[in-house]
């Protein structure tokens, strides 16, 4: 139980902590010194006297006096015992006066500055100040972990050998830095709702944190339209996201989902919120993606399902945001429409071009074209592929199900 508790604690508080650390220092590599030191204490320490009742506020203490300890042996100043109050306020929850009214959320704007490139701002965010991990991340990129790890030392080493400071921006400058923020907020929400690794197959922490972020985003920018696709696309799908489980917790696909466990009101408050972005005839690819989720919403049954449209709006997307994953959901949505073999016809010519290697959700979306057509062989080894990539062990028992279906 203490491991467990350990473990959650870490997840949920590291990025917590840090982000009213490195605001105080200026300094990522300092304040990440600073918070393992503290983590590191906290390890010898909670298991013989039981963990704290706030446990963030007591690393951000420790650590802030670790990093006045290292700036002192550097020779300089220590700025940081007069915000140490304020501090301990952000990684206890409160809210503090400012332009953006939230320390994360200031934070990752501060991250997003535009001396790096969009990827590197983003890789940057999610392992710092939203707890990914460097796997986690890798997954959200389609990339090789390692690829990942030289992305964030690069972007590291950028901060450092040019002397960025970590400073929360100006109302002025968050438009500049809005895109990456909000790739940040998606891309925990994606975390969250499909974990890339694990026995859970959703993380409601993150979920929960990425709505949040994205309600503050649509309070403090009520009038970008790609704020409001964003905040409605993470409200359509998670309205969806208890009937994506099991009773076991086993993943259960959008066809099979019990619709009479869809949260409605969510999935109307997402789609007024669309209707607002959409009325600003400002289109952009959240948009575009909370129209998809809509026309999910909308249908009480797979068969009411508008896959035509859905097409259509995926065909519109990949011109606007091109990507291999936006490519193989049209593909599907295609065989959907048109019929499996339409669909397998686009996926056989993608997997061939090479893109998307090792995203277990190829081989997965082949099998199944595969399937519905009744070439079972051809479909157990599609599974087998999948699951030779899959590591979140409640999609792996549905690949199983699936695969043990098409052996007989």
């Amino acid at each position: 139980m203490l491991a467990r508790g350990l473990e959650r604690i870490y997840r949920d508080e590291w990025g917590r902590v840090l982000a009213p650390l490195v605001r105080l220092t200026g300094d990522l590599d300092l304040a990440e010194d600073a918070l393992q030191e503290a983590w590191a204490r906290a390890l010898a320490a909670w298991p013989r006297g039981g963990i704290p009742q706030r446990p963030a506020a007591w690393l951000f203490v420790v650590a802030r006096r670790a990093a006045i300890d290292r700036l002192r042996r550097r020779g300089r100043e220590a700025p940081l015992a007069a915000g140490a109050d304020e501090g301990a306020a952000a990684a206890s929850n409160a809210d503090l006066p400012a332009d953006i009214p939230d320390e994360r959320l200031r934070l990752i704007f501060g991250a997003c500055h535009p001396a790096l490139s969009q990827p590197a701002q983003v890789a940057l965010t999610l392992r710092t100040l939203c707890g990914l991990t460097t796997e986690e991340i890798a997954r959200a990129f389609i990339e090789p972990a390692a690829t990942t790890a030289q992305r964030l030392v690069r972007a590291k080493r950028k901060i450092r050998e040019a002397g960025i400071r970590w400073e929360v921006p100006g109302r002025e400058d968050l438009p500049a830095r809005l895109e990456p923020a909000l790739a940040v907020v998606y891309l925990v929400f994606n975390e969250g709702y499909l974990a890339a690794s694990g026995d859970a197959l959703v993380r409601h922490d993150l979920c929960a944190e990425a709505i949040r972020l994205a309600r503050m985003l649509a309070a403090l920018l009520p009038e970008e339209p790609e704020v409001l696709g964003l905040l409605a696309l993470v409200l359509l799908h998670d309205a969806r996201r208890e009937a994506r489980r099991g009773r076991d917790g086993e993943f259960v696909p959008l066809e099979e989902q019990d619709r009479a466990r869809w949260d409605r009101s969510e999935i109307d408050e997402g789609t007024r919120i669309l209707d607002r972005a959409v009325a600003m005839r400002r289109r952009g690819p959240y948009q575009i993606q909370a129209a998809i989720s809509a026309l999910h919403g909308a249908a009480r049954t797979p068969d009411d399902t508008d896959w035509r449209q859905i097409a259509l709006l995926y065909g519109a997307l990949a011109r606007l945001a091109p990507s291999p994953t936006v490519a193989l959901n049209e593909a599907a949505a295609i065989a959907m429409a048109e019929g499996p073999e339409e669909g397998l016809k686009r996926v056989d010519a993608f997997a061939a071009s090479g893109a998307l290697a090792g995203y277990h959700l190829l081989p997965a979306a082949r099998a199944d074209l595969l399937r519905r057509r009744g070439r079972r062989a051809e479909a157990s080894e599609a599974y087998r592929a999948a699951l030779a990539l899959c590591r979140n062990a409640r999609e792996r028992a549905y690949l199983e199900r699936r695969l043990t279906e098409v052996t007989g």
